[in-house]
Parts: structure tokens; sequence; C-alpha cells
């Protein structure tokens, strides 16, 4: 009470009372930018433009928008755009400088809807794809390529994300193999050689030179072209698996679990995603790309949608998976008002976090995503008939088998088990299944 009132009564422009300091507030400082930027007749702008302008006028972090506004890759946009040089399409966008700031701007323009969503992996990914093709001289071997790289790997990729966007790790895999076959395709001009004259001896003397490179992905070229009937070589195909090369110790799978079930100074979506890796043997993209649809609560009851059937979750389990789905927040500052669909958000809006992300974050809390989910999957198959793995955690039955016999899970007499049990009706004695089978799971 004593102290004197300061010179100034809030900010000059907008009277705000609690602006402590002399000077405009930075919500005023953001509109005067936005006017500089944009114009002052906000009527003018196209409806998209004007949820942008209204996302960073009223952005949480304030500090965070303007020094947004004052990048030298973000003002001339915003200006451009608003001035109608750079039309507001995804066409306009791919002309101009690629970088990680018009990247984000374009993910944000899509967040608050001046733009329509797009798969930008895949686009990214044909970008690449169409680049390399153009770069091939022979009009034969860029026909190959293309049969293989668009009509073979592309269009399988789409069929099997059934209309999913294509995540980062296919993406790569995709431009290994491109890559691989155009060395192979190299490697045969070099020595007037073509796929459809390459002969076995050929083949052989490949596999045993030295300076071949991109082996394993040159392979699936040739065993490709082999099926399609394009040449006769034959390349044994891939070794098969044989189980995991290295497991997690299970005393340290456990104290890690323990940690994260109990540690409330860890951030909750971290510890959700850990224990998802170790107690239910889900990858790193698979929990990326969860949707907090996929957390069900009813009746007291909390469920996790994985597979086809959800999983009921344990306490404390439970109460960690309500908490990460009503607090979801990413780093997003601007277009991300509102909760986002996605379990864990990544730094752009309305992205999930990346896979390579989530890898460095669980790292941090001593998990080795790889080796913490092959020892959940080997644990887990040893326990559980592989059909009810594969639909509750969203393994194919082919693969949950495949873990089953390599754990040692001893399942083959469930089914008859089960075939002996009292049926509807039938008030005769159940028959007690053999002490050596296991009878009950949970």
């Amino acid at each position: 009470g004593c102290t004197p009132p300061p010179p100034w009564a809030g900010c000059p422009a907008c009277t705000d009372p609690g602006h402590p300091n002399p000077g405009h507030c930075a919500r005023c400082l953001i509109s005067t930018r936005l006017d500089e930027l944009m114009g002052a007749a906000r009527d003018s702008l196209p409806p998209g433009l004007q949820a942008l302008r209204r996302e960073i006028a009223d952005a949480e972090h304030a500090v965070t928008a303007m020094r947004w506004l004052t990048k030298a890759s973000i003002a001339p946009l915003l200006s451009g755009l608003a001035g109608r040089r750079i039309p507001l399409t995804h066409q306009a966008f791919d002309e101009l400088p690629q970088g990680q700031a018009l990247a984000h701007l374009r993910q944000t323009l899509v967040a608050v809807g001046a733009l329509p969503w797009r798969d930008e992996e895949m686009t990214r990914l044909e970008v690449f794809l169409n680049g390399l093709l153009d770069s091939q001289g022979d009009a034969e071997r860029r026909r190959l390529l293309h049969r293989y790289l668009i009509w073979h790997l592309v269009r399988r990729t789409r069929g099997r994300n059934n209309g999913k966007p294509v995540t980062r790790q296919q993406s790569l895999l995709i431009r290994r193999l491109a890559r691989g076959a155009v060395a192979f395709l190299d490697w045969l001009d070099a020595r007037g050689l073509t796929l459809g004259s390459c002969q076995q001896a050929d083949l052989d003397h490949w596999l045993a030179d030295g300076q071949a490179v991109y082996r394993e992905e040159a392979g699936r070229l040739i065993r490709w072209a082999r099926a399609a009937r394009l040449t006769s070589c034959y390349l044994p195909s891939a070794a098969r698996w044989n189980g995991p090369s290295a497991l997690l110790d299970r005393e340290d799978r456990w104290d890690i679990a323990r940690r994260l079930l109990h540690d409330d100074r860890l951030k909750p979506e971290d510890r959700l995603a850990g224990l998802l890796v170790l107690l239910y043997a889900q990858g790193v993209t698979a929990i990326s790309r969860m949707t907090a649809s996929q957390v069900q609560a009813g009746d007291g009851i909390v469920r996790l949608r994985l597979g086809r059937v959800p999983v009921q979750l344990p306490e404390p389990v439970a109460a960690l998976a309500l908490t990460v789905a009503a607090n979801r927040k990413g780093h997003a500052t601007i277009g991300a008002a509102g909760p986002s669909p996605w379990l864990f958000p990544g730094g752009q809006p309305g992205l999930p976090v990346s896979g390579q992300r989530l890898t460095q974050r669980l790292g941090a809390l001593g998990i080795r995503p790889r080796r913490a989910r092959s020892t959940a999957l080997f644990q887990l198959a040893a326990e559980i008939p592989a059909a009810i793995l594969a639909r509750t955690l969203a393994v194919s039955t082919d693969v949950a088998v495949t873990w089953q016999r390599m754990s040692a899970g001893d399942w083959a007499a469930y089914a008859a088990d089960v075939s002996r049990r009292q049926a509807p009706g039938d008030h005769r004695r159940e028959q007690p299944p053999p002490r050596n089978q296991k009878s009950h799971f949970h």
C-alpha cells in the first residue's frame, strides 16, 4: 500500500489494467503486427485467412506467436497470402522453396480449415519417385522402374494402409528400395546387361561382387521381376525371421513398468506410452497414431481398443489413460486451440507425435522400444492363445502364432479342451482338462 502507483495505467490501446509494463501489451502488439502483414481490413480476407488471423491473435502463448510473426520466412508468406500474390492452394505452396517453416505454415492452414487435408508424406514420396524416374535417360528402364515403384510398391502400400496416411517409416523404406533398384540396374548397365538378358551366372557374379551396394533392397526387385516373368534369374527369398535377436531382462522390464505406474513426476503421456510398449506390446508407430476415441470409459470400466476387441485396463493404468485422454495438448501454439483428436499430439497442429520423437522420449525413460516390445510379446505369446492375442493387440494371426512357437507356449490342446466343455443344455458333468494343460487365462 505504501508503493506509489506506476505512471502508466495499463495498456494505452486496450486499457488492460492487468498489463504490468509500460507500452502496449503483447496482444495489441500482435494485432498491430497482423495489420502490417495482412492489412487492417479483416473482412476482406478469405474465410480461411480470417480463421488463421484469429488463431494467431488468440494464441495461448503470445510471446511465441509474436516470435513466429517476426520470422523472415513467415512474414512474407502471410503478406503474400493476404495480398493474393500467393494463391491459397497446395499447388502454390509446392512451387515455393520448401523448408520447415513452410511445412509448419501449411499444416497450420490445414488445421484452421484454410487448406484441405492431404497426405503430405505420400506427396513428398511421389515427388521423390517422379524425380527419380525423370532422371532415367533410357525409356525402357524408366518404364520398368515405374512399373516396380509406382504400380507395385506404392500401390501395395496404399492397399495395406486402407485409407490411412503413409508413415515416415514406410516412405523411407520405399525410397531405400528405389535406390537399391537403380543401383542394381546401374550395375547391369555397366556390363552391357539388362534385367531381361541377365543370366544366373551374372546374378551370382553380382552377389560375389564386393563393390555391390543395396543387396537386400535390390533383391526385392529381382524377386519381383522373376514373379512378373521379366527375368529368369533366381534369388532365394530373404532369411526367415527366427525370433528376436535380443530380449530385455524380465526383471528390468518390470522395474521400468513399476516406475511408470507410480512415479507422478514423469509426464502422464510418457508414462502411458511406455506402459503400452512394456505391457501391451505396442509398436512406436502404432502408439503415435492412437486417437482419443480408442480410450473408452463406461460403467466404471476403462477399456482401450488396440485391436478388434477392447482391452480392459486395470488401475492405475486406467486412471493414467483417462488423464492423458482428457488433457491431450501438443506443442503447437497456433492452430491447435481445440482438443486434438490424437491421444499423443505432436509439434504441428492437427498431427500426432512422430515415431522418431516418441522413440526419443521413451529412450529418456530407459526404454528401447523394439527390445521392450519383443520382450512383452514374447511373454504374452506364452500365456495367451494366438487368436486372442491377434484380436486384442492388433497383430496378425500368423505373427501371433510365430511368436507363440518362439516362446514355446503350448496352446495346441486349447481348442480340444474347449470342445470337451459342457455345451448349453447339456447337464453332464464337465470333464476337467489334464493337469499339464493350460485350462484358463486372463
